[in-house]
């Protein structure tokens, strides 16, 4: 039988579940969370409410004072940064060019 036959096998039946085994065992040993950690995240959570209340406000007092003030949903926002950044860049050829470096070598 050729040497890397034999690899192969030794890695399939013994490698591979070890591995498994190993990881397996590493993820049961991880801290679970504590109570204290829940209580932090509801803190977070609701922390995170207030501000966007806050937030909501804001935008509310600013589309009062600025008619062209455009208020975006955090849907549409989060769309919006997904766009390429073509979109809303100028392409190098469109730029004015930089007149500041001109005489220098």
């Amino acid at each position: 039988m050729p040497f890397g036959a034999v690899v192969s096998i030794v890695a399939l039946f013994i490698g591979l579940p070890w591995l498994i085994l190993h990881y397996m065992t590493k993820w049961k040993q991880a801290p679970k969370m504590t109570d204290e950690d829940e209580r932090m995240l509801d803190e977070m959570y609701n922390l995170a409410r207030r501000l966007e209340d806050r937030v909501a406000t804001v935008e509310r007092i600013v589309a009062a004072d600025s008619p062209d003030f455009n208020r975006l949903s955090g849907a549409e926002y989060r769309a919006s940064l997904d766009k390429p950044r073509d979109s809303y860049r100028p392409r190098l050829e469109d730029r004015e060019p930089d007149h500041r470096n001109a005489g220098r070598n």
